[in-house]
């Protein structure tokens, strides 16, 4: 099952705050919007994203169709194809992907531990 592009989703306090201290350790923006509070970041392969005021706690994300650059990939596992993966292993999404559709998408689970996973936030 290929995934697609990592990268974790911080819920912030401060938006501004933590871009000042990330930006000290390297990373830049690449992508977002300051003005409706989420930012995106990357060092080299490593992104970050930051969310001011969206969600409580901080989420693994997983973008199929994308890779590290957010450039779109010509192959790459629909998002309806690895839910019915994950499915089929038992795990229980909090939220699916509509079967019925194409195109972009989302998958929700949580982790044994509590942790949220946006698993497939699919764009193209």
């Amino acid at each position: 099952m290929k995934l697609g592009a990592f990268s974790v989703s911080l819920s912030v306090k401060n938006i501004q705050v933590s871009k000042e201290f990330y930006e000290k350790l390297g990373f830049r923006v690449f992508a977002g919007d300051m003005a409706k509070n989420y930012l995106i970041l990357k060092n080299e392969e490593t992104i970050i994203g930051f969310f001011q005021g969206m969600f409580e706690n901080n989420i693994l994300t997983f973008n199929p169709g994308w890779d590290s650059s957010a450039n779109t990939l010509d192959q790459f596992e629909d998002i309806r194809d690895i839910q019915r993966q994950i499915m089929s292993k038992g795990i229980q999404p909090v939220s699916v992907a509509d079967e019925t559709t194409s195109g972009p998408a989302s998958l929700m689970v949580v982790d044994p531990d509590g942790n949220v996973i946006l698993i497939f936030d699919q764009h193209v």
